[in-house]
C-alpha cells in the first residue's frame, strides 16, 4: 500500500450512512459489479451462458479468445464490454431475461453487500431516486437492481438494440469510464447528489457528483481518492473474500 493510500479515510458502515444521510440527496447513483456485489458479473454471466448452451461453440471460442486478449491488455475495456452483449444477437430478449434472472439469482446474489443493501433501503425509503449505471449487460444489471427497487427505465448499462424481440448487434451503448458520465448527462444527470462505484471506470461519473462516494475502491482508485481528499467505504463481506473482489 503506497503513502498516499495511507492518508485516505477509511468509513465504517455508519460513517457511511451518517455521511450520505446528512448529504440528504435527491437523486443516487451506483455503480454495481465490485460495489453493490462482489465479482464481475458481466464475465460471469458469459461464461455461465456458454456453459448453458445460449451461444454456439464457434462464437463462445472467439469469445474466449477476445477475452483473453482484453486480459493482456490488447482489446479496451469499451470494446470487450460491447461485445460480451453483441454476442448474444439472434437470440430472443425473453430467454436472455430469463437466463439472466436465474444466473444472478443463484451466482450473485449471494455476493451482495449487506452494507449497501441496507443503505440503499433507507434511501428508497426517504424516495430518493436510484439509478444503477454499469458496463455489465443491461439484462443481469435490471435482474439484479431490481430488489434493490431500482426499476429498468433507471438502469444504464451495457445494451444491444432489440427488434421484435430479437436481439441485434447494433450497440445502444456501453458506459465505462467516461461514458458513465456521458450517459448520466444525456438523461439529465449533469450532477447527480450522490455517486457510488469502486473502480477507475467510475472516476468520471464520481467526479461530476455532488458528493462521491468510493465503496470497496481497487488500488487505482483508492489512489485518486488520496489526491481528491475523498474518504472510502469497504464491505465486510470484500474484506472477508478479496479475490472475488471485481468492478466495473
Amino acid at each position: 500500500m503506497s503513502s498516499a493510500q495511507l492518508e485516505v479515510t477509511r468509513w465504517t458502515a455508519q460513517q457511511l450512512e451518517r455521511l450520505v444521510i446528512e448529504a440528504a440527496p435527491k437523486i443516487a447513483v451506483f455503480d454495481c459489479d465490485g460495489t453493490l456485489w462482489s465479482g464481475d458479473s458481466g464475465n460471469g454471466f458469459m461464461v455461465w451462458s456458454i456453459e448453458q448452451g445460449l451461444v454456439s461453440r464457434s462464437t463462445s471460442d472467439w469469445m474466449d479468445t477476445r477475452y483473453r486478449a482484453y486480459l493482456a491488455g490488447k482489446v479496451d475495456e469499451a470494446r470487450i464490454c460491447g461485445e460480451m452483449v453483441q454476442v448474444y444477437a439472434g437470440l430472443r430478449e425473453k430467454e436472455l431475461r430469463a437466463a439472466a434472472s436465474r444466473y444472478f439469482s443463484e451466482h450473485v446474489s449471494p455476493n451482495i453487500f449487506s452494507e449497501l443493501a441496507a443503505l440503499i433501503d433507507t434511501l428508497r425509503k426517504s424516495n430518493v431516486e436510484l439509478w444503477a449505471v454499469s458496463s455489465t449487460n443491461k439484462w443481469v444489471v435490471s435482474e439484479g437492481v431490481r430488489g434493490f427497487g431500482i426499476p429498468e427505465e433507471r438502469v444504464l448499462a451495457a445494451e444491444v438494440k432489440v427488434v421484435d424481440g430479437l436481439i441485434t448487434s447494433e450497440l445502444v451503448d456501453v458506459p465505462t469510464g467516461p461514458a458513465k458520465a456521458a450517459a448520466l448527462r444525456r438523461v439529465g444527470l449533469p450532477r447527480p447528489d450522490a455517486v457510488f462505484g469502486n473502480s477507475l471506470h467510475d472516476l468520471a461519473m464520481l467526479e461530476i457528483a455532488a458528493h462521491p462516494f468510493p465503496v470497496n475502491p481497487s488500488p487505482a482508485l483508492l489512489d485518486e481518492c488520496a489526491k481528491r481528499g475523498w474518504g472510502y467505504f469497504r464491505p465486510r463481506e470484500a474484506i472477508a473474500s478479496p479475490a472475488l473482489i471485481g468492478g466495473e
